[in-house]
């Protein structure tokens, strides 16, 4: 039987909200983990990155006066949340799941261990990495590009809630252009802001690539992944 790659998808936290107002749209969740369930069927190994941008940016409530690295820890937290609200719903459509956390709070979660999430991986347990890095100043996307490398995954696929990297805003600028594929270099002299420069230096420094599609629209995961449906290769 021919050996699967392993994945890793990051999830923006926006994207959990769908277009209603709440924390989260739960009709969404439910499709998005039975858009994963389908893939992890196949024998897929799956590593997730969740933000925690739904509940907290730390970027946002340093404007309310709350210093950078508090911000940040409670935006780490954050995805924490998201993280125990997706490995619930995973768990019960029967998805074998870990949440491991870079920050330790063993009543909750299990601490990251590079060896033990490899061992998980290798017994097809899907895992969830949630506080990012571990570290303030470096956002989710830094944390699922380090973590795709760590795991050896042989694709990021970043759900977001537009299919793919445009010019400008899509839903304030109806000139906007999508990218079919953009070099890593040009997302950073650009400064197109699909990932921070960290997290894309990262992934050129490793040659990981990165696939940019719409998280929202019901079996996209599934078709992305195997270069259908609509995203921006990044590259």
């Amino acid at each position: 039987m021919k050996k699967l790659p392993r994945i890793l998808l990051k999830i923006s936290g926006e994207a959990l909200m769908g277009t209603s107002y709440a924390n989260y749209d739960y009709d969404l969740v439910d499709n998005i983990c039975e858009d994963i369930k389908k893939v992890h069927d196949l024998g897929y190994k799956i590593c997730v990155v969740i933000g925690g941008g739904n509940i907290c940016r730390g970027t946002v409530v340093t404007k309310f006066g709350i210093e950078r690295n508090a911000a940040d820890h409670m935006g780490m937290l954050a995805t924490l949340i998201n993280s125990i609200v997706l490995q619930n719903k995973l768990e019960k459509k029967n998805i074998p799941t870990r949440v491991l956390s870079a920050t330790p709070i063993p009543i909750m979660v299990e601490e990251y261990v590079q060896r033990k999430a490899l061992r998980y991986l290798e017994k097809r347990q899907l895992i969830i990495f949630g506080s990012g890095t571990g570290n303030p100043f470096f956002t989710t996307d830094t944390g699922a590009v380090l973590r795709a490398i760590e795991m050896d995954c042989s694709l990021v696929l970043k759900g977001t809630k537009v299919d793919g990297v445009y010019s400008k805003d899509p839903k304030q600028d109806n000139t906007a252009v999508k990218y079919q594929e953009l070099s890593y270099d040009k997302v950073i002299q650009d400064n197109i802001a699909i990932m921070d420069a960290t997290a894309i230096t990262l992934a050129r420094a490793n040659k990981m690539p990165i696939r940019v599609f719409n998280i929202a629209k019901k079996g996209e995961f599934f078709k992305v992944m195997n270069e259908q449906g609509n995203f921006t290769n990044i590259k």
